[in-house]
């Protein structure tokens, strides 16, 4: 038997700003961890800023994937090419500084080396994000009806 579904249009607004609310969070609460670390850490704990940095954008990246599947086959096209979208740039940023990070890590080496990089990841990701999330909530959304099984 299928069951009629209301889907308001502020639901799907929600669903399409999401991963990129959750992404700025996550990338600004990073290179903040990062800078408190190296302001208080000692010379003698120098692996402050790094150990403090990294627990979010680790924990987002595995939450995200559970948040991106959840979204990706919302019944609004809009919202999962918003979703879509933010995925391609935050996996994109992330797989691509798994593979260049080192090399631009070792550069500088050290509490700058790992600034330059997660400072790359931040001026990627943060911008088109919050581009996004705007876009999303200029975009005029409407409710929807859906029909699934009970």
């Amino acid at each position: 038997m299928k069951v009629q579904r209301f889907i308001p249009a502020s639901s799907s607004r929600f669903a399409a700003q999401l991963f990129n609310i959750i992404t700025v969070v996550v990338m600004l609460a990073s290179i903040t961890a990062l800078l408190l670390g190296k302001l208080l850490a000692s010379q003698k704990v120098g692996f402050l800023p790094f150990v403090l940095s990294l627990p979010p954008v680790m924990i987002w990246f595995g939450g995200s994937i559970f948040v991106y599947a959840s979204i990706a086959h919302h019944p609004n096209v809009r919202t999962a090419h918003y979703n879509k979208w933010a995925g391609y740039r935050f996996y994109g940023v992330m797989g691509s500084l798994m593979v260049i990070g080192p090399a631009i890590y070792g550069l500088l080496g050290g509490w700058g080396g790992l600034m330059l990089v997660q400072g790359l990841a931040v001026t990627i990701v943060v911008p088109w994000a919050l581009l996004d999330i705007y876009r999303a909530a200029r975009e005029p959304w409407s409710d929807m009806t859906v029909e699934v099984e009970s």
